[in-house]
């Protein structure tokens, strides 16, 4: 299939949903979602590192049904891959997180939204009844702290997720080649982008207007001072410590998750001082350059405390065998970024219902594959790593 005529119809796998995004956003704007920090050598680890660990199956099980579903964070989900918060989604697509709380809600699992999310938590929470988590960052302004925290228990939201690995944006080298930035301050190379690629633009002018609603007071999209960048450098706390957690997780009283432990020992102290959930993840290779992927860090967080606290696992996953590979290791579900953004650009609703379909797919077949039934049959007893 050419690029050319490629449709959703013709996209099997992320590559494929990876090929139509590009074919159809103003280059800008997929770097955004392509691309990592400095050399994107953590991002290209996040996946390859699923390439050194084997699936070892069993036969003559008896694998007619299987059974998907796990409870994470209190929460059923039908499956255990669910959509990871990820910022600027009307962006990409003028459907945005409406499209992606659908698709979740249809496949029974969860969605996040984000505080740099274009659509309000109160307007996805009466839209859908699938189980929400708002992700946040830790600003200066405490009070600012506490007054999400009650929006979103008002709204109804489930889970609270605190990122702790950005409290200073990565070096994200291609958007400043593309100029890319919100609001756009595009050099002549990405505004010639957006010329290419007339439909983006069109779909963009005759909806309604970008907005970033949880923010929608701290961050001026029109012609005011404060951009993303300028948000995550004056607006973000970067003396953050574990005593500011601990109140926050006493504050919110229920399912709190912290996004981007990496270590055994911040893993021990997100129990200590109350978390029900961490998020292995590296911010998908878009932070610190260099770092250990996700995978390569999993096994060992999950002796430390996997049973004490519900360990999430988060960046790299591209395929089915690779949610299966990290559910034996010990996570209790898989996030997932970009598998949703790329279909989400391609082609808005229906695009994220063909890949969270095909993942599921992927995974029952798999599971009959390995000889199992159900998601607490993996260990990592069916696994070996190659040196």
């Amino acid at each position: 299939m050419t690029l050319k005529f490629m449709r959703l119809k013709d996209c099997h796998n992320f590559q494929d949903f990876r090929t139509l995004a590009k074919k159809r956003l103003p280059s800008p704007i997929f770097n955004y979602i392509d691309g990592g920090s400095d050399d994107e050598t953590t991002y290209r680890r996040n996946t390859a590192a699923f390439e050194t660990c084997d699936l070892i199956p069993s036969v003559l099980t008896g694998v007619k049904e299987v059974d998907l579903s796990v409870t994470v964070m209190g929460q059923k989900l039908d499956m255990p891959v669910y959509c990871s918060p990820t910022a600027l989604q009307r962006l990409f697509h003028h459907q945005g997180e409406r499209a992606v709380a659908a698709a979740a809600e249809k496949y029974g699992t969860m969605f996040g939204v984000s505080s740099l999310g274009t659509v309000s938590m109160e307007e996805i929470a009466k839209q859908t009844n699938t189980p929400q988590i708002y992700q946040f960052y830790f600003h200066k302004d405490r009070a600012l702290n506490k007054a999400m925290m009650e929006r979103a228990k008002t709204a109804g939201v489930q889970v609270m997720m605190l990122t702790v690995d950005s409290i200073t944006g990565g070096n994200r080298e291609r958007d400043l080649r593309t100029g890319f930035s919100i609001p756009f301050r595009l050099n002549l190379s990405g505004m010639l982008q957006f010329v290419l690629k007339p439909m983006w633009g069109i779909n963009y002018v005759t909806h309604e207007p970008f907005s970033l609603p949880q923010l929608d007071q701290h961050v001026d999209m029109g012609s005011g001072a404060t951009s993303i960048g300028d948000y995550f450098t004056n607006m973000l706390d970067p003396s953050m410590n574990w005593d500011d957690v601990a109140e926050m997780v006493k504050f919110w009283d229920g399912q709190f998750c912290l996004k981007g432990i990496m270590s055994r020992e911040d893993a021990r102290k997100a129990v200590e001082i109350g978390c029900t959930g961490i998020v292995i993840s590296n911010h998908g290779g878009r932070q610190l350059d260099g770092s250990r992927s996700s995978f390569d860090q999993l096994a060992e967080i999950v002796a430390e405390v996997g049973d004490e606290i519900d360990v999430i696992f988060d960046s790299g996953i591209q395929r089915g065998t690779h949610v299966l590979k990290a559910l034996s290791l010990g996570a209790k579900a898989v996030g997932i970024g970009r598998m949703y953004l790329y279909p989400l650009a391609a082609a808005g609703q229906p695009g994220v219902e063909r890949a969270l379909g095909l993942m599921r797919a992927e995974l029952e077949r798999d599971m009959k594959l390995m000889g199992k039934t159900s998601v607490d049959q993996l260990s990592s007893n069916n696994l070996r790593f190659r040196t």
